[in-house]
């Protein structure tokens, strides 16, 4: 289903992917993929990544510092929206990158290369986007993002469980 064109938009939990499109005067604007449809919005790619980040209480910048420091991927790191919601992305490009597309981890069911050097992702729900880079790049991303996720799950897990031992610790006001 298609809906038009937005201002703002936070990814959550149906977001497939943030696609990079140009509109008729050469601006970069996002098609939004959502596990029940479709639509616009008004900025690109990159830039709703951000102020999704900023939504949860970070930044694109900040969440690509945070995915280097754990895996010391230099290029095109993946990167958390959000750890409680266990949403995660990669980039197929520079996320520096107007045209940066960027596609959620979960939903890639498969993808196969096509003969002029694109990749067609097909996501959970059947719907498919062809992107112009190798198959080999989307294996290289989907498994990088999958180490990623392995390592930061870990770690919450593991920050989880100790401080449960813990008592809970309440915030008191300085009198």
């Amino acid at each position: 289903m298609e809906y038009g064109v937005k201002k703002d938009y936070e990814i959550n939990l149906n977001t497939m992917a943030l696609l990079a499109e140009c509109d008729e005067r050469g601006e970069v604007l996002t098609k939004v993929f959502e596990a029940d449809g479709r639509f616009t919005v008004d900025k690109c790619p990159s830039q709703v990544v951000d102020d999704s980040c900023r939504y949860f209480a970070s930044s694109l910048n900040g969440r690509i510092s945070g995915t280097k420091e754990l895996t010391r991927y230099t290029h095109k790191p993946p990167i958390v929206i959000s750890e409680a919601m266990r949403i995660y992305f990669f980039p197929i490009i520079s996320p520096k990158r107007k045209d940066c597309t960027w596609i959620a981890h979960k939903f890639v069911r498969s993808f196969y290369g096509e003969k002029n050097q694109t990749t067609t992702i097909e996501f959970t729900n059947g719907t498919t986007i062809n992107v112009p880079v190798s198959h080999g790049m989307i294996a290289n991303q989907v498994q990088r993002t999958a180490h990623f996720r392995v390592i930061l799950e870990d770690r919450l897990r593991v920050s989880s469980s100790s401080s449960s031992d813990s008592p809970e610790r309440v915030a008191e006001t300085f009198s």
